[in-house]
């Protein structure tokens, strides 16, 4: 099994570096957080500097993990250039388009696949983690016109073997998508626990589930929340415009007339429409890792199919039946 080399050992980092160790992998991992390397020696686990990590990693033939901050990418990549410029590389930063273009950039030679798992708490750092976190949880895998099949089928099998299933998405359909189901959900919790707080001692000691569950994203370390709204601002800014000319919609209709069914069946149907994707039966079928495996993976990727299983000829994937 190929080593992993995880560079940034919080929350999503310090998982895989778990998870990749549990399935067998040789891995070590490279922080700059004296608290997390800390914690992820006591736990066994070897963390070099940097640029030594990056070595052993261009030494081993080793997949390099970028489990940084948006933020702290450029600079990251900067020192991939320097170290292990030729290396497998993926990602599992929450925004896709901006890191691939950087990558692009600064390290063309690596064998590049973006990733990003979908699972987390609002706990951070390493001992919020554990080696469980991505079980049964979505894992994109992005595939642009410059992905190999090689780099991508690294990306993914460390998902998988991570306990996820991947979703083979382009970056671009990606950002759209999180924007909607992730960054502005945590836009709307922190307004949701803003407004909450205004009402007072009162309205605080009466919250109750809707409130915190609504809320609970808004408990998250502010310096990440604000690198991955803003590094997708362009896709944010769109379901900010759908999401506020909703709630425009349902002022104007509670003032004039009293009423809220329209918003509010919307809504519902749109939640139990999910419930339903997720106990709806799946289809499974082989797709052969051929010629023109890639744009077949995506495209069926984008319809809601997901990779459950690779060997070196064909990727099993499941589509809802319908």
């Amino acid at each position: 099994m190929r080593a992993v080399c995880v560079i940034g050992l919080g929350l999503i980092g310090g998982s895989v570096l778990r998870a990749a160790a549990a399935a067998g992998r040789p891995a070590w991992g490279a922080t700059i957080s004296e608290e997390d390397a800390a914690a992820a020696e006591q736990a066994g686990f070897e963390v070099l500097e940097t640029e030594a990590a990056l070595r052993r990693a261009a030494s081993e033939d080793a997949l390099i993990v970028l489990a940084t901050p948006l933020t702290a990418v450029q600079g990251v990549l900067r020192k991939v250039a320097a170290n292990a410029p030729h290396s497998w590389l993926t990602d599992v930063v929450s925004v896709k388009d901006p890191v691939d273009q950087e990558v692009r950039k600064q390290v063309p030679t690596a064998h590049y696949a973006g990733g990003h798992p979908m699972a987390g708490l609002s706990d951070s750092g390493f001992l919020a983690g554990s080696a469980e976190l991505f079980s049964g949880a979505a894992w994109a895998v992005t595939i642009e016109e410059r992905t190999s099949l090689r780099a991508w089928l690294e990306s993914a099998r460390l998902a998988l073997d991570c306990g996820a299933h991947v979703v083979p998405t382009s970056a671009a359909a990606h950002d759209d998508a999180v924007a909607r189901i992730s960054h502005l959900p945590h836009l709307f919790a922190a307004v949701l626990a803003a407004v909450g707080a205004d009402g007072g001692p009162l309205a605080l000691s009466l919250a109750a589930g809707s409130f915190r569950d609504g809320t609970r994203v808004s408990a998250s370390p502010p310096e990440l929340v604000q690198a991955m709204t803003e590094g997708n601002k362009p896709a944010l800014l769109d379901a900010l415009d759908d999401a506020l000319g909703r709630l425009g919609a349902a002022r104007g209709s509670l003032a004039s007339t009293g009423g809220l069914k329209s918003t509010v069946d919307s809504g519902h149907q749109s939640r139990i429409s999910l419930e339903e994707l997720d106990a709806e039966p799946r289809e499974t079928s082989t797709i052969a890792l051929g010629e023109n495996a890639l744009s077949r993976l995506r495209e069926l990727g984008e319809l809601g199919g997901r990779v459950t299983a690779l060997t070196d000829e064909a990727a099993t994937i499941e589509v809802p039946a319908s």
